[in-house]
């Protein structure tokens, strides 16, 4: 206390910081009557704020996952493409007639696919 004025702490923080907990405050409100019947309501509303953050942590997981699946279907669409592209090309280039040609082409082509 300085001159009987009382300071909240949370002043003292960085613009963005003071707004993201105030948002995390407002999203913990819902649980208010849960905290609200402990014994120590600052440490439980502390712990349905975590609640909240976990939550959002784990839509966001979620999301993650379903986005990395269709990044991996589009690159395997690609590479499935260049494959294609890539025996095309080389089999126009060496016009390979026999078993023994071809073999050798899928053998260049597979090495391409390396790059």
């Amino acid at each position: 206390m300085i001159f009987g004025e009382e300071k909240d702490w949370k002043e003292f923080m960085c613009g963005e910081a003071q707004a993201e907990l105030a948002s995390l405050i407002e999203k913990a409100k819902k649980h208010r009557c849960a905290y609200m019947q402990a014994d120590d309501v600052k440490v439980a509303q502390v712990w349905c704020a975590l609640a909240e953050i976990n939550s959002e942590i784990k839509a966001i997981a979620s999301k993650l996952i379903r986005l990395e699946n269709a990044v991996k279907g589009i690159s395997a669409m690609g590479e499935i493409a260049k494959r294609q592209t890539l025996e095309e090309k080389v089999k126009d280039l060496f016009k390979a007639k026999t078993d023994k040609e071809k073999e050798q082409v899928d053998k260049i082509v597979d090495a391409l696919m390396e790059f």
